[in-house]
């Protein structure tokens, strides 16, 4: 190589690096425009869910009754094996135009029966549940769509993109939540949340046909339902991931979806403070996701799934500990970062593991195990009410922690997984 050649030989190394962590959109624009929808997506749920509870708790100022909100919204989850039957049955797209569109009628009516004066508890928590029905249910079918339209050794690139809008929306739809319901109020935040929703819509025009399996499968809801439960808890790895899946979500995101309005009113924070610090979580998840997307297909990823949850239950200890807001906002951005191992790893696992024809129903079985959940929240609220949101933090990502060393020891495959079907 001649000296003049170097310079830009350099540059095109750069330039391959910068580019890393988005190969798997490079040359699919079925995939970019199905990012794009998730972002959107993504986008305006974090934003309406933001909005939804910071009018419950200023309706009632009461911590259990958010966490009743907060079950009554997360209670579609448990709809997630009959929504993997139906996303393995028919075109995944069309269950997203469908859920695109029931969010932005309940986004609309919401902001209506605000503006009207009839935004009570029970109105808001309805709207939570419609709400739920059109984000829950249709995410087999976005799981497993992104494993339709990527090669599979792109595959934990693409979730680690997909990650990343989930966490690019973390950041920007409570942020935005916040700074519209200081600025206009919360029933045109409400009708603002409406707007990403038809963005995801339009941005689902760049996707084609949903269902990739070689053939469409046949029987009755309720037989497929069976006879996929009975395959998948066969495949290695994946009842492990399952388990891990419900607990994380039992001891950790139940807390991060229902009770962030009870730590702001601990921390003296307003709508826009506490949107601008769930900002922070969300730009952590960023930074990660795209680490992990530059990694590409790593070994071992098992047992960084494992590690990677223990640092976030790690993170959220401080975070509850924090003598001032501003090292728990740096806790909180921290704990972000660590939180997309967990995020991407888990879709990545369960797909790498699964056969296509089963993915739909795997990834259904999935979001039962996130439909922990909803009563969590009543357990975390109750017992909050009487030690402290903080307190009660602190024990449940101690518990959560204590379970992986556990798992880690019981289920050593897992910890030699490297998500290719290989151990």
């Amino acid at each position: 190589m001649t000296v003049e050649e170097r310079p830009a030989a350099r540059r095109n190394r750069f330039a391959t690096a910068l580019l890393r962590p988005f190969s798997s959109l490079h040359g699919n624009r079925e995939f970019g425009a199905l990012l794009l929808s998730n972002i959107t997506f993504f986008g305006g749920m974090w934003m309406l869910t933001f909005v939804l509870g910071w009018m419950v708790f200023e309706e009632t100022g009461s911590t259990v009754l958010v966490a009743v909100f907060t079950t009554v919204r997360l209670l579609p989850l448990l709809l997630g094996p009959i929504s993997g039957v139906i996303s393995d049955r028919m075109d995944r797209r069309r269950l997203l135009v469908i859920a695109c569109s029931l969010a932005i009628a309940a986004a609309v009516a919401l902001g209506a029966l605000a503006m009207a004066g009839f935004g009570s508890f029970a109105v808001l928590t309805a709207g939570g549940l419609v709400l739920g029905l059109a984000h829950s249910p249709s995410q087999p079918a976005r799981a497993a769509l992104v494993a339709g339209k990527v090669p599979a050794d792109q595959l934990s690139n693409a979730n680690a993109l997909n990650a990343m809008a989930m966490n690019t929306t973390l950041m920007l739809g409570p942020a935005v939540g916040g700074l519209c319901v200081s600025a206009f109020g919360s029933p045109t935040a409400l009708w603002i949340g409406a707007l990403w929703f038809a963005a995801s819509l339009i941005a689902l025009r760049g996707v084609r046909g949903g269902y990739s399996a070689p053939e469409t499968p046949h029987g009755s809801i309720l037989r497929m339902l069976g006879d996929g439960f009975q395959a998948i808890v066969r495949l290695p790895v994946v009842p492990a991931v399952l388990l891990i899946t419900v607990v994380t979500n039992t001891m950790i995101w139940s807390i991060h979806q229902g009770f962030m309005p009870v730590f702001g009113k601990d921390m003296h924070l307003d709508a826009a403070g506490l949107g601008l610090l769930l900002t922070g979580f969300g730009l952590g998840g960023i930074v990660g996701s795209l680490v992990i997307a530059a990694l590409g297909d790593f070994p071992r990823k098992g047992a960084v799934f494992v590690c990677g949850i223990a640092g976030m239950s790690v993170c959220w200890i401080l975070f509850a500990l924090a003598p001032t807001t501003p090292i728990a906002a740096v806790a909180f951005i921290v704990a972000g970062l660590v939180s997309s191992v967990f995020g991407v790893l888990q879709n990545t696992l369960m797909l790498s593991a699964t056969p296509p024809a089963l993915q739909g129903r795997a990834m259904g079985l999935q979001e039962l195990a996130i439909g922990a959940q909803p009563i969590a929240a009543l357990v975390i609220g109750a017992v909050a009410q009487v030690i402290g949101i903080a307190m009660t933090t602190v024990i449940s990502a101690s518990l959560l922690i204590l379970f992986l060393a556990v798992m880690a020891l019981v289920v050593p495959t897992l910890m030699r997984y490297h998500g290719t079907g290989d151990v």
